[in-house]
């Protein structure tokens, strides 16, 4: 079996019957088949999908020689990404209702919007428990390197797109130019190579790590980068908003925020730790 859970052949791969019984060649290709699915997940009507992202190596921040690039995204850094699930779309006002009793708190309302006015603690303290209870499963936010990896395409960054899945961010992203001063239903534009959608735009998307001004020190196996004894009081934000000129759209760009700050462009989006067998992480 190779090292990455999303087989692909090659050097690692079985060669012969020989090697292996069959009933380890039907676990083998069956868990493989396994690990490459979407996760769906259905709360009082609303269905969600969680889309399976191969883990890799990758660039993380931004180049010195890039002149959009600001201070806090660099120094440019090698991270390594572990397998793990992400949402297709930022939670929707519909999903944020079904898990949080038709509680509503956004501004710009409209069930296939993306929930905004939700600050961290509410994300942390109040929807992601309930939504645990209900379905039994681990959904938590995106650390910072696994929001950017999956941004950038996976294993597919070397691409090297500005925004995530095109250098033309009218194509994947709402932003001043044409939001009309307000969010707009996801999965309107063009999905990234993973087929994620709204990571360039709409809301920014609010991540597991704490804020820091820059990534010296950070860490390099894309874990949450989180201070210790006493977290620090401000977290992650990702993407840019429908608010934000493109620069802030970019895959790059990095902000924080207070973790009990909400607003009209600050949302969120799931994600999901793997077991060793591929299937999603129970409680």
């Amino acid at each position: 079996m190779t090292k990455s859970l999303f087989f692909r052949g090659g050097s690692g791969s079985l060669s012969s019957k020989a090697e292996k019984p069959a009933a380890s060649y039907f676990l083998f290709y069956y868990i493989c088949y396994t690990m490459l699915q979407p996760h769906t997940q259905t709360i009082q009507n609303q269905t969600f999908t969680m889309l399976p992202v191969q883990g890799g190596h990758f660039l993380m921040g931004s180049a010195i020689e890039d002149e959009e690039g600001f201070d806090d995204e660099r120094p440019q850094h090698e991270v390594s990404v572990s397998d793990f699930y992400i949402g297709q779309f930022p939670v929707t006002q519909a999903l944020w209702k079904a898990v949080m009793k038709g509680e509503n708190p956004s501004d710009f309302q409209g069930d296939e919007h993306p929930v905004e006015q939700v600050s961290w603690d509410d994300i942390a303290q109040l929807f992601l428990p309930e939504l645990r209870k209900i379905t039994g499963l681990q959904y938590r936010l995106p650390t910072e390197a696994e929001w950017e990896y999956a941004a950038r395409g996976g294993k597919y960054h070397d691409e090297g797109y500005k925004y995530a899945g095109s250098d033309r961010l009218k194509d994947v992203g709402w932003f001043t130019e044409n939001s009309d001063g307000g969010t707009k239903p996801v999965g309107q534009k063009s999905a990234n190579q993973l087929g994620i959608y709204d990571m360039s735009g709409n809301v920014y998307e609010w991540c597991e790590d704490d804020w820091h001004g820059n990534y010296d020190q950070a860490p390099n196996d894309g874990r949450a980068w989180i201070d210790s004894p006493v977290r620090g009081a401000y977290r992650v934000n990702r993407g840019g908003g429908w608010d934000n000129d493109a620069q802030y759209c970019r895959t790059a760009f990095r902000y924080g925020w207070r973790a009990d700050d909400r607003n009209f462009y600050l949302g969120f989006r799931l994600a999901l730790s793997l077991q060793a067998d591929g299937r999603p992480a129970f409680l």
